[in-house]
C-alpha cells in the first residue's frame, strides 16, 4: 500500500469521534491514491497532535474518517516567520515549499522596489504549504499572510521579533543559528537585492538586523531556503 497517508485537517480532534473531509480531499484518497473503506490514514490540524484514523465511507463530497488513537501530540515548533519578495511561480513555489518543510510558522509575501511581480496568489500558496506539511510530517501548516507592501510591513513590525535581512554585498556580519522558539523572521528580497533606500530604512530600526549570506550574489529562492536552514539547525531543546 505505500507509506501512510497524512491529511491536514482543520477541524478539532480526539480519539472516537468521526470527522469529514473536503471534496477535494475525498477525491485525492479515492482516484489518487486508490484508498477505500476500511483503510487507514493519519490526521493533523496543528493544535491537537496527530492521530490514526480509519476511512468509514467515501463519497463525491466528501469522506467520512473514524479518528482511533493519537499517534503524536502535538509539539512546540520554531517561532520563525518567512518575509519574501515574490519571483517567478516556480520560484516562489519552491520557496514556499521549502519554508513549510524546514519549520517556519508564517510565510509573508513582500512587495519591494525591485520584485518581479505585482500579483501573488495566496490560495495557491495555502495548499502548496499544506501538502509540504502532510509530506514532511509536520504538525501544523505555517500561515500565509496576505502581501504587503515593504515600507508597510516595517510600519506594522512587532518590536520583540528580531528581523533579520538578508543583503547582497553587504559587509555585515554572517547569519547565524538562533535560540529555538524565540520569535524571529528573515527578510529575503528579489532578483537584484533591496533598493538603498530600503536598505536605510530597514537598518535605522532596532529590531532590525543586516546580515549577510556569504561572498556569492545567490538567487532568490537560494537565500530564502539557505538562510532558513541556517537560522534553524540548532537543536530544538525547551
Amino acid at each position: 500500500m505505500g507509506s501512510i497517508i497524512r491529511l491536514y485537517v482543520p477541524v478539532p480532534l480526539a480519539r472516537d469521534c468521526v470527522i469529514a473531509t473536503t471534496a477535494a480531499q475525498a477525491h485525492y484518497l479515492a482516484h489518487v491514491m486508490r484508498r477505500r473503506a476500511g483503510d487507514a490514514l493519519r490526521v493533523f490540524n496543528g493544535a491537537d497532535g496527530e492521530f490514526d484514523a480509519t476511512i468509514e465511507s467515501i463519497g463525491r463530497r466528501s469522506a467520512r474518517l473514524a479518528i482511533t488513537r493519537q499517534a503524536r501530540a502535538q509539539e512546540r515548533e520554531p517561532d520563525c516567520w518567512l518575509c519574501f519578495a515574490p519571483v517567478k511561480r516556480d520560484a516562489s513555489d519552491l520557496i514556499i515549499e521549502k519554508a513549510t518543510e524546514l519549520g517556519v510558522s508564517a510565510i509573508h509575501p513582500v512587495f519591494t522596489d525591485r520584485s518581479q511581480t505585482a500579483r501573488v496568489n495566496l490560495e495557491r500558496f495555502a495548499a502548496i504549504a499544506t501538502e509540504a506539511a502532510e509530506q514532511s510530517e509536520r504538525l501544523s501548516v505555517p500561515d500565509i499572510r496576505s502581501s504587503v507592501d515593504l515600507f508597510r510591513l516595517i510600519e506594522t513590525w512587532p518590536p520583540e521579533r528580531r528581523l533579520f535581512v538578508a543583503a547582497e554585498r553587504a559587509q555585515a556580519p554572517s547569519l547565524v543559528m538562533v535560540p529555538p522558539f524565540q520569535p524571529v523572521a528573515l527578510l529575503v528580497g528579489p532578483e537584484g537585492g533591496f533598493a538603498p533606500a530600503e536598505l536605510d530604512v530597514l537598518s535605522r530600526r532596532a529590531f532590525v538586523t543586516i546580515v549577510s549570506l556569504g561572498p556569492r550574489v545567490l538567487r532568490a529562492e537560494t537565500a530564502a531556503i539557505a538562510g532558513l536552514a541556517r537560522m534553524l539547525a540548532s537543536p530544538e531543546t525547551d
